[in-house]
This record gives structure tokens, C-alpha cells and sequence, in this order.
């Protein structure tokens, strides 16, 4: 496929003229001449815009993106303690050199003020340009404040209120002018959101050339990312927060309201169902058996586990309203990946770990949590059971693993893989009763290689693995790359509900709605049916609070690996009640299965109120004496 670079992005010249040593300020490089002539014609002035484009997030990266090891979604081999987001979910984060420092750049963090720098420079500068059409001027200048709006937003959902950069500064000016202060927070949301709807009015609804222009910013894309930004600034750690009475700037300027404001939830649900519907007028729909290309007529357990298993992984699929072209998904799929077979050498990494407590947060198969359901054996979950015909076409036939793994709804068996279930794919794929089966303990080919390369919780991220990849002759063949979800539909109606039972008096039949399109092409019943007739708390969707809970368990299983678990336990400011719980897996070291099976836990997480915002390098506080921390930090 050939993607969204098709430039190099940022030629020497560009870094040079891009580059000072106050990052975090948008000023303008001494070499314009430099840069005039980055705007001296069509051919270069794109150059520049993909420039812009560039300091994207690299999304599917397990090392670059650290909303994917940060939390306690995914756990990794101690060995590996060098990589930036597990040092976060250990409780490492620091302010003398911050671990993912997207403010100044630096321990993976890209310097998204450099970013906004280059989009100011772009929008100041390309207006010059002679031999470009009006109409494509527009467009790329949309595309520009959204990417700079977006550069804003994800800096805000990191550090809460940060410095609105709204147009260069020029290297002559006052040393005071370049010492900022941090805006109120409501004012960078604003901020955010009136640019992107400056975007919108000029963006394309679709891309006409969808074989290179795939993963540039559309009207769909643009009107998404708006009802994120919306939905994160209603939401508790940024909406009524009394934790922040006190956070102030130097001058006694108060960061946050402590007081509640429903109009943010009703903004927040106008634009999610804006987002929505432009999303279906340009043809986005929830992935679902039509997509699903199959080699035979499989039976209706295989097909869902085929059907759920591609809602991310294939290509630009109808579902994905955005797709990361920053960082394509191969090495991360790399990480995922289960040995499926004896080999000599080590064709996978088999290491990006689903931890234990998010393996029993998938619902049974009545479409409730395992600690509800009334018919579930959860005191017994983690005793031995023998597969019997009834499951053989999801864990092997005739052996022993724990009883969490039965009688669990398809995205379990979709999303996740463990000791001795199926792997349907890896070239197996023209019979039905053909799979690999998984053998983890001690000693077998699924277990440890070397010490950084196994399942340290023994389960594997089934989701973010193609069903086409092929393990051969001991040598790992990604056939398939795919761009990570941004933000995919079923993101959107799950945002939808949440806004909607936040602006309503009571759950209704309008929030079931968007909860329960998911949930259906899940295999599951409706949220109120669901309750009502497996739940120990069969009134729990029909109450405000217990709607809330709900929809945010749904979100927590549906968007599993994606990195939305990281922002958004932090935006429910959830962080505390489940992040300071230990991280455990089974006994992987054990050959015996009934010693595999016996719990391990493999951390102590430890997160407190600081943790829901980064800290600003203290050298940055030293260079610009204006700045405030964060607090706690």
C-alpha cells in the first residue's frame, strides 16, 4: 500500500529551520530564507505539509505510543525496563526527564509545540504560494488547523491546561513575550474545538485518490476527533474536578472549574451524533459479516470469531473513521503474536500480555460481567475444566485449562488468546476444524523462549493479529499491515450513549440504542434483556449511575488494546480505583497445569492523583519562570 509519506518528510533543511532550544515556544527560525523557500512553489509547499502531518503520534507502536504499556491493560517481560510506557505503569514517571515528554519532546514523547509551530509557519506562509489552485488551498489549510487543533488536544489530555499557540513569535522578540503562561483549561478546549470547526467548513467529505491520500483529514475524521475532544472535556477529571480548586498560574489565575457543567455533555452529545451521521452518509458502518471475505461456509462460532477478530486488523475497513498511516501495524502485531509450533529459532516476540484482570472483564456469554451473572461460577473461575465438544471451536478438544476460559462471550475468544485455545489462520484457513492450539506451560513451544521474549501473564493480544500472518520455516511473515484505529464507528456510538445517559434524566430507549449496536454485533442481547435476565443486579441499566457503569464496561472490553482504556480511566478519573490493584497472570513458569493455574502477581501498581496529568520538565520551569507544574509533581 502506499502510504500517506510519499515525500521524505523532513529533509535537513526543515529540522534546521525547525529546531530551537525552547521547544515548548512557537518561534519562528532566523533562517527564513529557509523557509521561504520550503513555500517557493506547489512541490514544496506539500513537502511542508506532510511536515506538519509528521509529528502525528506513531499509534501503532508499542514503543512509541504509551497508552498501549502505560496502564495495566498489557504487561511485558521485567527485562525490558528501557521501554519508556512500562516504566510509566510501573510508577516511574519523573519531572527531571519525563517518560513520553510530548511538551518538549524527548523519552519517546514527540515535540508536538514543534509541530505547532510548523503548522503556524504553514498557514502563515502558504498563501504565497503562486501555482496553487484556490480550492486545494483551502483544503490543505484545513488540514492544517485540524492538525494543529489536534496537537493542542493531545497535549491537553495529558497536561490539562497548557499554552494556546496561535501564531509564531518572532526571534527578535522581548525575552518577556516568549514567557507564557498556561491557559485555563475550559479555554483550550475552546480553543481546540473552534479550530476544528474552522477545519470542517473547508475539509473533503472523502479522499478522491484513496490509494495515497488514504489517512488525510476528511470532514468524518475531522467531526470524530471533535466529539472526542467534547466527550474528554465533559468528563469528570476535566469537568467539575475539585482536586485542581488550587491549581492556579503564578498570577493567582485559577486552571480548572470545580464546578459541574451539564452543557458540556449536551455539546458533547450534539457533536457525537453529528459525527455519526456524517459518518454513515459517506458509507462507515459497523464491521460485519458482508466484510468478512471467508474461503468456505464456516460454522456460526468460527465466523464470529473471524468477524469480531478483523474489526481492526483489516485494511480500511467501513468501520475505521480514522487510520493512523503515522505508524502502521507490523511490528506490534510482531510483539502480539503466539509461537504456534516448535521452532529453532524465534520467529515472534509472543510478548504483548493481556493481563489476568482483563481477561475476566470480557462478559460471559449471557452478555453480563462474570461477577453478576447469575448462571457463572465465578468462585470457581480459576479451577481446572476439560474441554468438551461444546467448546471445541474455541479451546482445544479434550484438555485442561481454567473454567475463566469457558462459557464467555465471542470477543474473549476473538480478542485473546491463551494455554491450549484455538488459532484459526497462520495458513490454516480451508478447514474448520483445523486450528493451531496454543500450548503455554513450561517446556512447550508457546512458553518462554529467552527471558524477554514470552507471555509473562500467559494470554496474547488475539485482536491486533491479522488472521493472514503466517509463522513458516521458523521466520515471521506479517503478510498483513494494517493502519491502527484512531477512531473507529463503534468508538463513536459507545461516546454517543455515554454523552446521552449523562444528558438525560434517565436511561431511555435512545441511549440502549447506540450501546446495543455494538453489543449486537457482538452476538450479544441488549443491555436491559441482558440485566434483566442473567444479572445479580437485574435493574442496574435503568438507573443513570448504573447505565454509566455499564457503558463504561462496554467501552473497556470493545476498544481492549487500542489505547482508549489509558485515557479514558483517566477522564472517568478511574484511575486510582483500578490502577492500584496488582498486576497478575498465571503461573507461566510451571509445566505442571495445576501449578500454571495458580495466580501470579507480577506488580504492585501504585497511581495517585498526580498520575491523571504529565509532568513538565523542571528545566522547563527553570527557562521559563512563568510556567506552573502540575500538580503534585
Amino acid at each position: 500500500m502506499k502510504l500517506l509519506y510519499k515525500y521524505t518528510i523532513v529533509s535537513f533543511f526543515l529540522v534546521s529551520g525547525l529546531s530551537s532550544c525552547t521547544d515548548f515556544l512557537d518561534v519562528v527560525p532566523d533562517n527564513v530564507a529557509t523557509i521561504e523557500n520550503a513555500f517557493s512553489d506547489r512541490y514544496t509547499a506539500e513537502k511542508y505539509l506532510y511536515t506538519c502531518y509528521s509529528f502525528l503520534p506513531n499509534y501503532g507502536s508499542a514503543w512509541d505510543n504509551p497508552t498501549l504499556l502505560g496502564g495495566d491493560e498489557v504487561w511485558y517481560p521485567d527485562r525490558l525496563n528501557y521501554n519508556a510506557a512500562l516504566r510509566i505503569a510501573r510508577g516511574e514517571q519523573n519531572i527531571v526527564s519525563p517518560l513520553f515528554d510530548f511538551w518538549g519532546g524527548g523519552n519517546g514523547g514527540k515535540q508536538l509545540y514543534v509541530g505547532i509551530r510548523s503548522c503556524n509557519i504553514f498557514l502563515e506562509k502558504i498563501g504565497g504560494v503562486q501555482d496553487l489552485p484556490d480550492y486545494e488551498k483551502r483544503q490543505w489549510i484545513a488540514e492544517v488547523k485540524f492538525l494543529k487543533a489536534y496537537f493542542h488536544f493531545y497535549l491537553i489530555r495529558m497536561y490539562g491546561p497548557i499554552h494556546i499557540t496561535d501564531e509564531s513569535v518572532a526571534v527578535s522578540a522581548e525575552t518577556e513575550a516568549i514567557k507564557v503562561q498556561r491557559d485555563h483549561v475550559d479555554s483550550a478546549f475552546n480553543y481546540t474545538v473552534n479550530l476544528m470547526d474552522e477545519a470542517i467548513a473547508d475539509l473533503p467529505l472523502q479522499r478522491d485518490l484513496p490509494s495515497t491520500e488514504l489517512g488525510r483529514i476528511t470532514q468524518p475524521i475531522a467531526m470524530a476527533i471533535k466529539a472526542r475532544v467534547l466527550v474528554t472535556a465533559a468528563s469528570p477529571l476535566f469537568n467539575g474536578n475539585p482536586d485542581y480548586a488550587t491549581f492556579a498560574n503564578k498570577d493567582g489565575e485559577t486552571l480548572f472549574s470545580t464546578t459541574y457543567d451539564k452543557a458540556k455533555w449536551e455539546k458533547a452529545a450534539v457533536a457525537c451524533k453529528e459525527a455519526i451521521d456524517i459518518a454513515h452518509q459517506v458509507g462507515h458502518k459497523l464491521f460485519d459479516k458482508d466484510e468478512l471475505i471467508t474461503v468456505m461456509d464456516y460454522n456460526d462460532s468460527l465466523n464470529m470469531k473471524l468477524l469480531l477478530r478483523s474489526r481492526i486488523t483489516k485494511r480500511w475497513n467501513p468501520e475505521i473513521i480514522w487510520g493512523g498511516t503515522s505508524g502502521i501495524v507490523g511490528t506490534l502485531q510482531y510483539e502480539a503474536q503466539p509461537r504456534l509450533y516448535a521452532a529453532v529459532s524465534n520467529p515472534v516476540a509472543a510478548r504483548h500480555a493481556p493481563t489476568l484482570r482483563i481477561a475476566e472483564q470480557y462478559y460471559t456469554k449471557n452478555g453480563v460481567p462474570i461477577s453478576e451473572d447469575v448462571e457463572y461460577d465465578y468462585g470457581g473461575r480459576f479451577n481446572l475444566r476439560t474441554v468438551q465438544s461444546d467448546h471445541r471451536y474455541f479451546i482445544e478438544f479434550g484438555q485442561q485449562t481454567a473454567a475463566l476460559h469457558f462459557d464467555r462471550e465471542y470477543r474473549f475468544y476473538a480478542d485473546i488468546a491463551h494455554d491450549r485455545s484455538l488459532w484459526f489462520g497462520n495458513g490454516k484457513t480451508t478447514d474448520q476444524e483445523d486450528s493451531w492450539a496454543i500450548h503455554g506451560r513450561r517446556g512447550e513451544y508457546s512458553s518462554v523462549f529467552e527471558v524477554t521474549q514470552y507471555s509473562v501473564t500467559g494470554y496474547w493480544a488475539k485482536k491486533l493479529c491479522h488472521i493472514e500472518n503466517e509463522i513458516r520455516d521458523g521466520n515471521w511473515y506479517y503478510t498483513i499491515n494494517y493502519p491502527f484505529p484512531v477512531i473507529r464507528l463503534a468508538d463513536l456510538y459507545l461516546y454517543y450513549a455515554e454523552a446521552l445517559n449523562e444528558v438525560k434524566a434517565g436511561p431511555d430507549e435512545e441511549v440502549y440504542e447506540y450501546i446495543d449496536l455494538v453489543r449486537e454485533r457482538a452476538g450479544l442481547q441488549g443491555v436491559v434483556e441482558s440485566w434483566a435476565n442473567y444479572s445479580s443486579q437485574p435493574d442496574k441499566p435503568a438507573t443513570k449511575a448504573g447505565l454509566r457503569k455499564i457503558i463504561q464496561h462496554e467501552r473497556l472490553i470493545e476498544m481492549a488494546f487500542e489505547g482508549a482504556r489509558f485515557w479514558d480511566l483517566r477522564r472517568w478519573k478511574l484511575g486510582q480505583e483500578y490502577m492500584n490493584k496488582p498486576v497478575r497472570g498465571w503461573n507461566v513458569l510451571k509445566t505442571d497445569v495445576r501449578e500454571y493455574y495458580r495466580t501470579n502477581t507480577l506488580h504492585l501498581q501504585s497511581f495517585s492523583v498526580r498520575d491523571y496529568l504529565w509532568p513538565i520538565e523542571e528545566n522547563e520551569i527553570v527557562l521559563n519562570p512563568s510556567l506552573v507544574q502540575n500538580p503534585g509533581w
